[in-house]
C-alpha cells in the first residue's frame, strides 16, 4: 500500500467526491500527512478552507495517486502544515484571512491577501466588522553591513497588475527579496458561492485572463466529475485545440518579453507578430481572441467552421516557417545569452519541494505535466513529449517554452487531423437527489497545473469552489532565485517566471 493510500485508509470516507477520494482525518493523521510532505514522499497540490474545515489535496510522488484529506476545525484551529513544509505557508495565511481559522505553530502569522481595507474580517464566513484601514505589513528584516532597501511597486510602469517587491541589497547584489501581493484580490471565491454553473463558469474563466481556457476547462471538468457527466468527444478535442492555442499565444509573448528585458527588442517584435497571428486565428475560429466563455460544463459553445480549421492549418504552416528562424536568432546572439545563461537559477530540489509546475518546474528537472499525470482526454490519444532540463536558469526556462511551442504545434496538427464529428454540448440538470456532490480537476495551463475543487448542493448551485493557480507555488521561488543576482537582472528573472498576480490573488 502506498503512503497516501495508507493515510487515506485510516480516514472517514466522504461520499460523492469525484474522481479522487476525500476522507476526514483526525489530528494525528493530519500530522502524518504533514510529515509525508516534509519528507518529500508526497507533494502538496492545494490547501483551502471552509467555515469549520481545512482541505488538503496531495499527490503521492511514488504512485501518482491523488487524494484529498480534510480536518474539521471546531475550535477554529488546525495544525500548521507550513511549520514543516514551507509551500503551505501562504495558503495557510490566506485561509486565516478568508475564514479566520488559525494555523497552530505557523512560522508566519502575517496577513496575506487581506490589506486591512475590506472593512470586515473573515469575509467568506462571518464578516466580522473590521474598521482598521491602511496596511501595517511588516517585511522580514535583513541584517548586515552596508545593506539598504529598494521598494518597487505596487504600481508599475506600463500596463501590469499591482504587486510590491521589497529588495534588501548590498551594492547591486540582492541579499533578500520579499513579495507583497493581494492587491488584485477580486473575491472570486466569494462570488462563486451560491451561484449556478453558468455564472460559475464565467467567473472561473476570469480568474487569470491569459489562462481563460485552462480555468474554464478545469472548472468544467470538476463540475462534470461531480455530476457524472460525459462530454461529447468532439467537444473534448475542441477543448484541447483551444488549450494548445492558448499555450502557443502565451509562450510566444513570454519568449519575446524575456528577450526584451535583456535589451533585445527584435525578438519582442517578431514574437509579438506570431502571438498576434495565433490570437487572430483563435478569434476567427471561436469568436474571441482569448476564447473566453467557450469552454463550459457539458462541452463547448462554439464549433469552428471548415474555414476556421483551414485558418489553423495556415497558421501552422506560417509558424513552422518562421519560428525556427527566431530560435536560431535567440541561440546565436551572444549578448542575449550572456544575460540569460546562469541568471536566476532555481535548484531542482526547491522545484521538487514546492511541487512547482509548468516551464518553471520542468526547467529545474521536475517532469510533471497534468496532461499526462493524472492525464485527461484527449491527450491519452495524442503523441507528445514533456521537455525537461536541469539547469534551472532563465535560459532553461526560455528553452522549455521553445520546446513546448514545438510540441503544441504538433498537438494541434494531430487534433485537427483526428477531430471527431458530432455534438459539441449536452444539456443536463445539475440538481441531484442524493445530496451534495463534489468534484475536482487538475488541468495543465501554460504556466502549469490549475486545480479546481467545488461542491454543488442538491439544487445544483455552488456551495464552495476553490481555484488554485500554479503561481501559488512559483511566486515564493522567485524570491529564492534572485538572491545573489544583481538588481538589474530582476526584471529578466521575473519575466522568465511570469507568475500571475490575478490568478494568485483570487
Amino acid at each position: 500500500m502506498s503512503a497516501l493510500a495508507d493515510l487515506m485508509h485510516d480516514g472517514r470516507s466522504v461520499e460523492n467526491h469525484y474522481p479522487w477520494p476525500r476522507v476526514v482525518v483526525d489530528e494525528g493523521e493530519w500530522l502524518r500527512a504533514r510529515d509525508l510532505l516534509a519528507q518529500g514522499r508526497c507533494a502538496l497540490l492545494g490547501l483551502w478552507g471552509e467555515a469549520h474545515a481545512v482541505h488538503m489535496a496531495i499527490l503521492d510522488q511514488a504512485t501518482n495517486e491523488i487524494g484529498v484529506i480534510t480536518i474539521e476545525c471546531h475550535d477554529g484551529r488546525f495544525w500548521s502544515v507550513g511549520q514543516l513544509h514551507p509551500p503551505a505557508i501562504r495558503l495557510e495565511r490566506t485561509i486565516h484571512d478568508l475564514f479566520g481559522l488559525e494555523p497552530t505553530g505557523t512560522p508566519d502569522s502575517r496577513a496575506w491577501l487581506a490589506h486591512g481595507r475590506w472593512g470586515v474580517r473573515s469575509p467568506l464566513v462571518d464578516q466580522i466588522a473590521n474598521p482598521t484601514g491602511g496596511d501595517a505589513y511588516s517585511f522580514l528584516p535583513a541584517e548586515g553591513e552596508s545593506l539598504h532597501q529598494i521598494a518597487v511597486g505596487p504600481v508599475h510602469a506600463g500596463i501590469i497588475e499591482p504587486g510590491h517587491f521589497r529588495f534588501n541589497v548590498n551594492g547591486e547584489a540582492v541579499v533578500r527579496l520579499e513579495e507583497r501581493l493581494g492587491y488584485a484580490h477580486k473575491g472570486i471565491e466569494g462570488l462563486l458561492a451560491g451561484t449556478n454553473l453558468v455564472r460559475g463558469a464565467m467567473l472561473a474563466s476570469r480568474t487569470s485572463g491569459d489562462s481563460t481556457v485552462a480555468y474554464g476547462l478545469a472548472f468544467a471538468r470538476a463540475a462534470e466529475a461531480a455530476l457524472g457527466i460525459e462530454v461529447p468527444r468532439r467537444a473534448v478535442w475542441l477543448r484541447a485545440l483551444m488549450a494548445e492555442l492558448e499555450r502557443l499565444a502565451n509562450h510566444f509573448g513570454d519568449i519575446g518579453a524575456i528577450c526584451n528585458d535583456a535589451s533585445f527588442a527584435l525578438m519582442l517584435g517578431q514574437c509579438g507578430i506570431l502571438r498576434e497571428r495565433v490570437l487572430r486565428t483563435a478569434n476567427a475560429c471561436f469568436g474571441h481572441r482569448l476564447m473566453r466563455d467557450c469552454v463550459v460544463p457539458g462541452g463547448v459553445t462554439v464549433d469552428p467552421s471548415g474555414g476556421g480549421i483551414g485558418r489553423i492549418r495556415e497558421l501552422l504552416v506560417m509558424l513552422r516557417g518562421r519560428f525556427p528562424q527566431l530560435i536560431d536568432l535567440y541561440d546565436n546572439t551572444a549578448s542575449l545569452q550572456d544575460r540569460t545563461v546562469g541568471s536566476g537559477v532555481l535548484k531542482p530540489e526547491l522545484a521538487q519541494q514546492y511541487a512547482c509546475g509548468g516551464f518553471v518546474g520542468r526547467a529545474s528537472d521536475r517532469a510533471f505535466d497534468a496532461r499526462r499525470t493524472p492525464g485527461y482526454p484527449p491527450y491519452d490519444s495524442l503523441r507528445f513529449e514533456i521537455p525537461v532540463l536541469d539547469r534551472g536558469d532563465v535560459d532553461a526556462r526560455v528553452w522549455i517554452r521553445i520546446r513546448e511551442v514545438e510540441q503544441s504545434i504538433s498537438l494541434i496538427e494531430q487534433i485537427i487531423s483526428q477531430l471527431p464529428a458530432g455534438e459539441i454540448q449536452i444539456d443536463f440538470d445539475p440538481a441531484t437527489e442524493n445530496g451534495p456532490k463534489e468534484g475536482m480537476a487538475l488541468v495543465e495551463g501554460f504556466r502549469g497545473d490549475v486545480l479546481v475543487w467545488l461542491r454543488l448542493n442538491s439544487s445544483g448551485r455552488i456551495e464552495r469552489c476553490h481555484l488554485r493557480d500554479p503561481s501559488w507555488f512559483q511566486w515564493p521561488l522567485l524570491e529564492a532565485v534572485i538572491e545573489g543576482n544583481i538588481v538589474a537582472d530582476f526584471p529578466l528573472c521575473n519575466k522568465s517566471f511570469n507568475c500571475s498576480y490575478s490568478g494568485h490573488d483570487l
